[in-house]
């Protein structure tokens, strides 16, 4: 026997019936034309929602799949948040852990997913490199760089930057796509296309903010055994200098001056 008050009761079956209605009666108080209000209403909000957060994997999916899978969402995940802004972040944890992958999806749904989802995320997010924190002017070299905390480094082994509805690789490319996302100073959302040696760099100098922008060229050519380091550390230069001029490195931190 269910225990529940009335209205708690009430409220469930409500909620039960918007999420799946081909197998969760309507309450039965609620006429059919009402209920339907209510259904589309909750799902189509849901849906425009996710559309616009995943643009272009909504236009490489055909109507009834992407309805689908959002229904499938509506039914299996649920969310721990109230706020339609992190809903996205949501649905991606759905793709990437509770949705049952299926024959006709593209090799590529859950990269493309989580690239999407960076973009909005890095859209919304709320850090704020602090000014004085850095010398915008200081030398890379000698100085300690601060990359922006509004720049992340990924790696996939499709290359989602480039698809579209005219190029949907079935395969994975030779070497994984690295890229780096940022937010400009503008507010814009941007992305670089980046090689091994630029994501090293950029991951020694933020794992260790007392290393000299010189320390994390040397570790590279020793890690790379090069002959001749001291073309590394010229290379090394002119790409800090290259991601200052983007924002991306902010300059060298004045705490460590």
């Amino acid at each position: 026997m269910d225990k529940r008050p009335d209205f708690m009761r009430r409220q469930y079956e409500f909620a039960a019936h918007i999420r799946d209605p081909a197998r969760q009666p309507r309450p039965a108080d609620v006429k059919e034309r009402r209920m339907a209000i209510y259904r589309d209403l909750f799902f189509n909000n849901v849906e425009s929602l996710l559309a616009g957060n995943f643009p272009v994997l909504r236009r490489l999916l055909a109507d009834e799949h992407w309805h689908g899978m959002v229904r499938d969402f509506f039914i299996r995940h649920r969310c721990e948040t109230p706020l339609f802004l992190e809903l996205s972040q949501e649905f991606l944890e759905y793709l990437q852990s509770e949705r049952e992958a299926e024959p006709r999806d593209p090799p590529f749904l859950l990269e493309l997913a989580h690239y999407e989802w960076v973009e909005l995320a890095l859209s919304v997010s709320d850090e704020d490199p602090d000014p004085k924190a850095a010398d915008p002017n200081g030398d890379l070299l000698a100085g300690h760089p601060l990359v922006s905390p509004l720049i992340w480094s990924l790696t996939y082994r499709f290359p989602v930057h480039r698809i579209a509805p005219d190029f949907q690789p079935q395969e994975p490319g030779p070497e994984p796509t690295r890229l780096l996302v940022y937010r400009t100073r503008s507010d814009d959302i941007e992305f670089l296309e980046i090689n091994a040696v630029t994501q090293r760099l950029l991951q020694l100098v933020q794992e260790n903010p007392d290393w000299t922008g010189y320390d994390a060229a040397i570790r590279i050519a020793t890690e790379l055994a090069h002959p001749q380091p001291e073309l590394v550390v010229d290379a090394a230069a002119q790409l800090l200098n290259d991601l200052r001029a983007r924002n991306i490195v902010l300059g060298t931190r004045r705490d460590l001056c």
